[in-house]
């Protein structure tokens, strides 16, 4: 198991990871974020608040993946709280292609059905934490460890495109990440006491910032990430 999870959680998974900023590149657009510092902050500040969110909701679906029988309960607490088109978008994109690497790699009946039923319309693609609980459980991994992959996600993938955006020194940039282990445990452990709880209760910290950065991402002429 602890291999499965390992590959969840990898970078290299083809799952399109590599082509989004977490709302990096806006806030560098922005002049927010400039060096390590200012990362560590930016970092920091995503984890306890889109993390927790992701990380939460990641729990709840793997919670949830042995039922497997509607999924659109879930995703409407999803969309709830993110308030960003853009960022929904982006979600739903990146849960998209995860969905498509995960059956690739662990074929499931769970995963083959993971759909969100639209009504008078096509079925639309699961926000990516919820496909990311699901996948969890198809591996046998528990509710932490779903929770732990999302707030681990929530931090490594702005801080390598930090690297991208920014040139900056990747060992300092690693040593930044290795400062916050310690609170991504933190909010693995809070998300994962979710899991099992009614839905309407699961966080909905805000990020104004992250939500009006997104936006403005979306109308930019020239950007290297989708989101």
């Amino acid at each position: 198991m602890r291999a499965h999870l390992l590959m969840l959680a990898d970078s290299r998974l083809p799952a399109g990871g590599h082509a989004h900023s977490g709302g990096l590149e806006p806030a560098v657009t922005a002049r927010a974020v400039a060096s390590v510092p200012d990362l560590a902050d930016f970092l920091h500040g995503r984890l306890w608040t889109a993390g927790l969110v992701a990380a939460a909701l990641a729990a709840a679906a793997r919670a949830h993946a042995p039922a497997a029988t509607d999924w659109a309960g879930l995703d409407a607490e999803a969309d709830a709280r993110t308030p960003s088109p853009a960022q929904r978008t982006a979600s739903r994109a990146q849960g998209k292609s995860l969905l498509r690497a995960a059956r690739a790699t662990w074929p499931s009946p769970v995963l083959d059905g993971l759909r969100v039923p639209v009504a008078g319309g096509m079925p639309r693609a699961a926000h990516h934490p919820i496909v990311l609980g699901a996948a969890a459980h198809v591996i046998g991994c528990t509710a932490l460890d779903a929770a732990s992959v999302a707030a681990y996600g929530a931090v490594t993938g702005p801080a390598s495109a930090a690297v991208r955006l920014l040139g900056l020194d990747p060992l300092s940039v690693q040593r930044a990440l290795a400062e916050l282990a310690g609170e991504v445990d933190e909010v693995a452990e809070e998300a994962a006491t979710y899991a099992e709880k009614d839905w309407a209760e699961l966080p909905a910290v805000s990020a104004p910032a992250l939500d009006l950065w997104a936006e403005e991402h979306l109308r930019a002429h020239l950007r290297l990430f989708e989101s």
